[in-house]
């Protein structure tokens, strides 16, 4: 189970919200020069202390689904290899009860398997969008207080084209909204993951 990239739409319009806020209050008279800077919003997201605090968390949640998972495929296994190998030797009927024993179980992991991903991609898109709109406050309260007329968002997703073609590396926030954001939040920066236990 991996974090889905269509929460991509949700950092699209917490990014949008974000923006619009800023654009509400004072705007800048037309003659001022353009001040613009780019991010990196749904990596400036996942960034963050507290997301990489919380994902930990979802992933340990999963990781008893995952083990369940893992020894029903290793028994799926076991009981085709035993058909293939023996099938020839067994009797009609023990080999129909084997077979349906396979049937079973196979689709019993079927189930665990859709069951187990679409509540992770949920959780997931929930973290991703309750973190993503308080990095939206920030965004806008940091755009405002360096003067910033536009901030584009460069984050790249599979078959899209980036929004921002180039831009001057000077110009990404990215990092300083990441620990902006880490600084309010008060979230301490996760511990480093053993060896080979980094999530799957």
């Amino acid at each position: 189970m991996h974090l889905r990239r269509d929460i991509a739409l949700a950092c699209l319009c917490v990014c949008s919200i974000a923006m619009a806020a800023g654009q509400s209050s004072s705007a800048k008279p037309a003659d001022d020069p353009l001040k613009i800077a780019i991010i990196q919003f749904q990596p400036a997201v996942t960034s963050t202390n507290e997301f990489q605090r919380d994902i930990g968390e979802i992933e340990k949640k999963f990781d008893p689904r995952r083990t369940e998972l893992k020894n029903l495929e290793d028994q799926i296994e076991g009981l085709s290899n035993q058909l293939q190998k023996q099938g020839g030797n067994l009797s009609d009927a023990e080999r129909e009860t084997r077979t349906r024993t396979l049937d079973s179980k196979t689709k019993q992991a079927q189930r665990l398997e859709e069951d187990s991903e679409n509540e992770y991609n949920q959780a997931v898109q929930d973290l991703f969008g309750r973190v993503a709109e308080k990095v939206g406050e920030v965004l806008t309260a940091y755009a405002k207080e360096h003067g910033f007329t536009l901030v584009m968002d460069r984050s790249e997703q599979d078959q899209e084209t980036p929004a921002v073609i180039w831009a001057n590396p000077t110009t990404d926030i990215t990092q300083q909204i990441v620990d902006a954001y880490n600084a309010k939040s008060g979230v301490p920066a996760p511990l480093p993951s053993a060896p080979g236990s980094s999530p799957k």
